[in-house]
């Protein structure tokens, strides 16, 4: 079963945890730690920065990254 695609709020997505589905160099577990939104839309995100849980390496994507189920998961599975 998919899930539908979700609609994230700029201040909802900040903090939010997620799993890598394929870890890469141990790093499995990411919190949002910033939020980035489109300079011609406050309302719409434009990317964001996740720092991995066990290193506090930080790198930036694109949002909707995110939504890819293969992967990224909400949450810290």
């Amino acid at each position: 079963m998919t899930q539908a695609k979700r609609s994230w709020h700029p201040k909802k997505l900040l903090n939010t945890k997620w799993t890598a589905v394929e870890p890469q160099q141990r790093e499995k577990h990411f919190l949002v730690v910033k939020v980035e939104l489109d300079p011609l839309d406050a309302q719409k995100v434009a990317q964001v920065t996740l720092e991995a849980v066990l290193s506090k390496r930080h790198f930036t994507l694109h949002w909707s990254e995110l939504e890819n189920e293969t992967q990224w998961r909400v949450g810290w599975l």
